[in-house]
């Protein structure tokens, strides 16, 4: 208690200083207490930060003794709970902004899930069934290949003007971009359902894959912005489930639809009928965007979001950019999650491939393997979601989860070859729980890495990255699997991961936006 006495006199000297006329003498000495520990906290290891962080509760405690009580200001009239709130979220005692989080974001999150699976559905619909392509475009294997390439290759130059857009002109504005663009380019395909206009499906698909950029980057955006502190990381996985539901669909409905027939009519039906199903899904969440989607909320949900909206609005885009790049332990996390989301999108591609490597004539089983990695990773995102908004540990799940996948890939490449094939489906879900399931952790722990940073631009980075990463161990997979088989391809992939889970342990544990939240 002596020590903690003396602690309250060391910061009654930065007191004064924040003295405002206008508000009582507990706001203004709470004030200085935060100053004080914010500048203790700077020089000083983590047990002393600890006991710091006891010291301060004890003087909010003691400085806050009376009932709520209210101050007011020539603009407006707060209560004492949300002067600490404002200070503890970096907002000054004479702005402080007041915050509200509405119902609405519940609808807006929904369609969004929606909007990110209308896309995602069409990467891979024609990988899956990479052999019935080939067979009636009369097209090689790199073309079909390169129809989920295209994905990451459009979204390396497009993700800057659209980080840029989304920036700018907010949500709505990059819903709607890539809403229209997804439904165009779905409906180019349907026009393509000939075995000599496989160059009409490929410009329909591309204007889709370059419409993603557009949706991304968003999930982790559209949480900050809607959501409170305590339901930010759920709301990011659920976004992200949209973007893993629609490669789930994608996975299992395009064998169902389009049969591995000799009969190329009855093989052109199903094309067709596929493309209008997709079409048709694309149109409706364009209307339901139009709408029902809004940028953000009128009032802030947060007041770390609030000091989010002003650095937003005073700030340009290449700024962001340039501190980004100098930020050592997003750097870091560039390299580790552009790595297992790159093996995941390779894996992925070639999945066709190496279902019917082992298990000739099981095209559907390669659908549904592909679901089940799919459906296992939307419950890991879900579950770490939630994990994340319990505990708040980011690197220490971060880096669980991807010693998990390191895991998962190593049964699965010694499994494939059993001889049975539900077998493949039990290793392939658990490889797709923490593999998927890394998708949202990656970009919660980005944000709170580069906070205040906007969200839209760290995460566009992010999978900008994760693009490139996919293109190369796709291209390196494919070249192992042809030359050596696919144990030795899929042991390359498990060296590499375990790099990466290497690289996540040193990745510092700076969670600046929890230090900003009230």
């Amino acid at each position: 208690m002596d020590e903690i006495r003396g602690c309250v006199e060391e910061a009654r000297e930065l007191i004064h200083p924040t003295y405002d006329i206008r508000l009582p003498r507990q706001l203004n000495e709470f004030a200085g207490a935060h100053a004080w520990i914010s500048k203790k906290n700077q020089r000083v290891g983590k047990a002393e930060r600890e006991q710091n962080s006891l010291i301060y509760r004890y003087l909010r405690s003691v400085l806050f003794y009376e009932p709520q009580q209210t101050y007011g200001t020539a603009i407006m009239t707060k209560t004492a709970p949300d002067y600490v709130k404002a200070i503890e979220g970096g907002v000054q005692p004479t702005q402080v902004i007041e915050t509200k989080i509405y119902a609405r974001r519940w609808l807006i999150l929904m369609i969004f899930v929606l909007y990110s699976a209308s896309n995602a559905m069409q990467w891979i619909q024609y990988s899956i069934i990479a052999n019935v392509v080939e067979r009636y475009y009369n097209v090689s294997s790199f073309l079909v290949d390169m129809t989920s390439m295209i994905y990451m290759i459009t979204y390396i130059p497009f993700i800057f003007p659209a980080s840029y857009l989304l920036d700018k002109f907010g949500l709505r504005f990059a819903a709607i971009t890539g809403a229209v663009g997804t439904a165009a380019g779905a409906w180019i395909k349907v026009f393509s359902v000939a075995p000599d206009r496989f160059w009409i499906t490929f410009i329909g698909h591309s204007l889709v894959a370059v419409s993603q950029t557009f949706i991304l980057s968003v999930p982790a955006r559209l949480a900050a912005v809607w959501f409170g502190p305590d339901q930010v990381s759920s709301a990011c996985s659920i976004g992200v489930f949209g973007n893993q539901l629609g490669i789930a669909v994608g996975f299992l409905f395009p064998p169902i639809l389009v049969p591995n027939s000799e009969d190329l009519f009855v093989v052109a039906r199903g094309f067709q009928l596929m493309f209008y199903i997709v079409a048709a899904l694309t149109s409706l969440v364009l209307v339901l965007i139009l709408l029902f989607f809004k940028a953000e909320p009128p009032l802030p949900p947060s007041p770390a979001q609030a000091v989010q909206r002003e650095a937003e609005s005073t700030e340009n885009f290449m700024q962001s950019i340039k501190r980004l790049f100098t930020n050592a332990g997003y750097l870091l996390l560039l390299l580790s999650y552009g790595i297992n989301v790159g093996i995941f999108y390779a894996i992925s591609t070639l999945l066709n491939k190496i279902v019917l490597e082992h298990y000739p004539g099981h095209e559907i089983d390669a659908g549904r393997i592909g679901l089940t990695i799919v459906c296992a990773g939307m419950l890991g995102s879900v579950v770490c979601g939630v994990v994340l908004d319990k505990t708040h540990r980011f690197k220490e799940t971060t880096l669980g989860i991807y010693l998990f996948s390191f895991i998962g890939m190593i049964v699965f490449t010694f499994t494939l070859d059993v001889g049975r094939i539900y077998v493949v489906y039990i290793t392939s879900a658990l490889l797709g729980f923490f593999m998927t399931g890394y998708l949202p952790v990656g970009f919660e722990f980005a944000a709170e890495l580069t906070y205040p940073e906007p969200e839209g631009t760290s995460a566009g980075l992010l999978n900008a990255v994760t693009q490139v990463f996919g293109i190369l161990f796709t291209i390196l997979y494919s070249y192992l699997f042809d030359l050596w088989g696919d144990l030795w391809a899929n042991i390359a992939l498990c060296i590499t991961l375990a790099f990466g889970a290497f690289l996540t342990t040193v990745i510092p544990n700076d969670l600046r936006r929890q230090n900003a939240k009230f």
